[in-house]
């Protein structure tokens, strides 16, 4: 899909509330993407970390609460990139811009379409998107279902503000949401948690730390980079490298164990999916 999002201008411009590591490497994303500059604003209590995260935009772009921006302002987008624990203090302060005609971008895990129609009508237009943290580097994936009242070109010009951060699906169910929270929301650390656990490992087997940390890193990193280029998919990939009684079918006897990862696995993501329901409101 083409980066298109001509309907974001200065007079209806995107208003994006919060501006943390996950909005400002989304916000950048829209900027090297085309966004125009004087298209954006950006509510954040923390104005000055927020102006630091994206040096591109000017100091106007910037308030620290909502009460300060332009009067009259029209969004066409507003993003929600804060915490799911300040959600409710959001919606407190929504009613003091005028959005009838804006489309509610949410990436605040747990927080459920029937959560906003409650606090702000059934007849927003909202949408809901779990991105991930590879986002900063143009690296993530997204994921977003919208309520009945998000038109098909609204839907495109989200689609489009997702695909400037990575790759983008689009589910129908939301009940689905929170198995995407657990697998790819939370992801990332799971692959963090996998290196420092090889270079422990390999620290116990007598390799230098340093050492051990830079191949656990580079190994994974590299791993992920030769699947994403493949045409092979992973189970493939994972036999080419096994070698019949080799060391690699060594170390897989034990990972691939009744005991083993994938256990452990989807002990892990289930219970990275309940507490996304716990979060549901």
């Amino acid at each position: 899909m083409t980066f298109s999002l001509e309907n974001i201008t200065p007079e209806n411009p995107l208003v994006l509330f919060g501006c943390g590591k996950m909005g400002g490497a989304m916000l950048q994303g829209w900027l090297k993407g085309g966004l125009q500059a004087d298209a954006v604003k950006v509510v954040d209590p923390y104005k000055k970390a927020a102006m630091a995260l994206v040096p591109e935009l000017d100091e106007k772009n910037f308030f620290e609460k909502t009460d300060d921006l332009p009067d009259n302002i029209e969004a066409s987008f507003f993003i929600l990139a804060v915490k799911p624990q300040m959600m409710d203090e959001v919606m407190t302060v929504l009613p003091s811009l005028k959005c009838e005609k804006t489309v509610f971008l949410s990436i605040a895990a747990g927080k459920t379409l029937a959560y906003f129609a409650r606090h702000m009508g059934e007849d927003r237009a909202v949408i809901r998107a779990m991105p991930n943290t590879p986002a900063a580097i143009g690296k993530g994936i997204s994921v977003y279902c919208a309520n009945k009242n998000v038109s098909d070109d609204q839907c495109d010009v989200c689609h489009s503000l997702l695909s400037a951060v990575g790759a983008v699906e689009r589910v129908e169910d939301e009940n689905l949401m929170d198995a995407v929270t657990a697998v790819s929301g939370s992801g990332p650390a799971y692959v963090f948690h996998l290196v420092e656990a090889m270079a422990a490992a390999g620290e116990a087997i007598g390799l230098p730390l340093d050492l051990s940390q830079k191949l656990a890193a580079h190994t994974v990193s590299g791993a992920g980079a030769l699947l994403e280029r493949s045409d092979l998919d992973a189970r493939t990939l994972r036999r080419n490298v096994t070698s019949p009684k080799g060391t690699t079918e060594a170390a897989l006897n034990i990972l691939m164990d009744e005991e083993g990862l994938g256990r452990v696995m989807r002990r892990a993501i289930r219970a990275a999916m309940e507490r996304s329901r716990e979060l549901a409101d």
